[in-house]
């Protein structure tokens, strides 16, 4: 390809909207093209990385065993309906209707459909196990699109169900799975770790992300620096410091002016946080919830929300809170009722807290749970933090930021049996098939291999994903000579089986090395009067920080180093 013919503009400058490396570079190297918030059109430069993504996906996939299908995109309601997650997805569903009326979801998952052509077509235990996988378009209405390619409204995801007779035979299929990933992550050029994480509105048993480790991150990653535990903050678990022991004491009220906080109650009654109890109030699928944990700790949302199966949880704000009849700053769970109470096992376990006593500017002191007030669920919904107890082997645990890459669940039979997976056994017993979904997404893995592969000049492919394996630049390609050297190298090139593209633009020499630069072919090849005068031409590896003339002979054997190192 000619960049004379090519569809491409670069820019010097990032726009002012774009924050992160991999945003900026996509724009400035005229990779995509914004069409509005969340919606990007790929140039032909960003769809060939784009198509190179899909084709290592694909080949992992296959030799995995998995088999590829394609599923609509536009889905019937009913099917959303019947799984309960339309209601579940909320907002985030984009919805329509059909000149009938009949309504339609934009699918931004596939659970629903591919459970409905298994439960079509999977009828014995000689049907199992399957993996099957597609790369489609998908939807969501995101509240907030950001980062370029990394949290979009249409994007597109390799997604992968298997469907096994038993949760041994889907440990199998889940680490096929997740050793493909392990593949794909590192032929794409991305540097992933597996994480514990939260199943979120997929719904299954267990599941893990990878996770790539970046300060652009939006995910928070605990980290166990001595025995390797990792986990995303919604999942990760942790040891509590021990509380205060001591026999139940009799409970006092006292009085607490100006004091709303638990820092306040700790300075003004000389105690430490783990001998507080804090109250902390939601709204779960619009009805209250009080919480209690002990004042050391926070509350982890996710855990909370798991915990009482809510399709919807918030923060109470100080109306709502007055509205409910709390006193904020002064509330505890003692004689509180009609009202659902959350506890976390520290504020259970621990004996003679300070908490409220429901009245401003009091508190009680020697609160026990069990004779002073009782929790109606008893639930692990602590937040861990750095500095915490690793839950494995009590090293202090690390937080960094990360990207999630791919997300692989148990599922179990949630989908199975509610959307009619069933297979009849050697018995010739009913059952249904056991599940497992794997799921990446393209954009954001393109995304993110330039996170990991960028300097100050632009872009640094590795081989296995760059758009061409060469940028083959011409100077004064009005000379004879050097318009038959460039000739001569495309030629060899192609019968190599490599790619290239060739700067044949009236420019300067200057602005096809930035763009060269920027583009990030892993090779650059330079031919001009000057190097053919010396016998041959300059071959640049884009990582290397100089060039070397080489004979024209020798440069295909030159750049086949020059892509294996850089990961071909």
């Amino acid at each position: 390809m000619r960049m004379s013919r090519l569809l491409l503009k670069t820019l010097r400058e990032a726009p002012a909207d774009a924050d992160l490396p991999s945003h900026k570079l996509l724009i400035r190297a005229g990779l995509i093209s914004q069409l509005a918030a969340g919606l990007y059109s790929f140039t032909p430069l960003g769809w060939k990385v784009f198509r190179r993504l899909e084709s290592i996906i694909r080949e992992e996939m296959d030799r995995a065993g998995a088999q590829e299908v394609h599923l609509p995109a536009l889905h019937p309601i009913e099917l959303w309906e019947k799984s309960g997650r339309a209601a579940a997805m909320g907002e985030t569903l984009f919805r329509l209707s059909d000149r009938k009326e009949h309504g339609f979801a934009l699918g931004p998952t596939h659970e629903e459909v591919i459970s409905d052509l298994a439960g079509r077509t999977i009828q014995s235990y000689r049907d199992l196990p399957v993996t099957l996988y597609q790369i489609q378009t998908k939807f969501r209405d995101e509240p907030r699109p950001r980062g370029g390619l990394i949290r979009l409204r249409e994007f597109t995801m390799k997604d992968a169900y298997s469907f096994d007779t038993g949760w041994d035979t889907l440990d199998a299929s889940y680490d096929l799975a997740f050793q493909a990933y392990v593949r794909i992550f590192q032929r794409a050029g991305v540097p992933v770790i597996p994480v514990a994480a939260d199943s979120g509105a997929i719904g299954g048993k267990d599941s893990q992300e990878f996770i790539f480790l970046t300060p652009n991150g939006e995910d928070e990653i605990l980290l166990c620096p001595s025995c390797g535990y990792a986990a995303n903050a919604e999942k990760a678990e942790f040891r509590r410091p021990a509380p205060v022991a001591g026999e139940p004491l009799p409970m006092e009220r006292i009085a607490t002016p100006g004091q709303r906080t638990i820092d306040d109650l700790v300075a003004a009654l000389g105690i430490e946080a783990r001998q507080t109890c804090k109250a902390v109030f939601f709204r779960a699928d619009g009805q209250p919830v009080f919480v209690a944990i002990r004042g050391d700790l926070d509350v982890n949302e996710v855990k909370l929300k798991n915990t009482l199966k809510a399709k919807a949880l918030e923060a109470m704000d100080e109306r709502m809170v007055r509205a409910a009849g709390l006193v904020a700053g002064s509330a505890s769970a003692v004689g509180l009722q009609g009202m659902t109470i959350v506890a976390d096992p520290s504020a259970v376990e621990a004996p003679n807290l300070v908490a409220g006593a429901n009245e401003d500017g009091f508190h009680l002191r020697n609160v026990n749970h069990g004779r002073d007030w009782q929790a109606n669920i008893v639930a692990e919904i602590a937040l861990a933090r750095a500095g915490d107890a690793c839950a494995t082997c009590g090293t202090p645990l690390e937080v960094k930021r990360g990207m999630e890459m791919g997300h692989v669940f148990k599922l179990g039979t949630i989908y199975s049996e509610s959307m009619g997976v069933y297979y009849l056994d050697e018995q010739g017993e009913r059952k249904p098939a056991v599940m497992g979904c794997y799921g990446i997404g393209v954009e954001r893995m393109l995304a993110a291999c330039i996170e990991a592969n960028h300097d100050d000049n632009g872009i640094t492919w590795p081989a296995g994903v760059a758009p061409y394996d060469v940028h083959l630049v011409g100077l004064n390609l009005d000379q004879a000579p050097v318009a038959a050297a460039v000739a001569n190298i495309e030629a060899a090139l192609l019968d190599a089986g490599l790619t290239c593209l060739i700067d044949d633009r009236a420019e300067s020499a200057g602005v096809k090395f930035k763009d060269a630069d920027l583009l990030g072919m892993p090779a650059r090849v330079t031919v001009s009067p000057r190097a053919l005068e010396k016998g041959g031409v300059e071959v640049k590896a884009r990582r290397a920080p100089g060039f070397e003339v080489v004979p024209i002979a020798d440069v295909v054997a030159r750049v086949r180093d020059i892509l294996g190192a850089s990961g071909a």
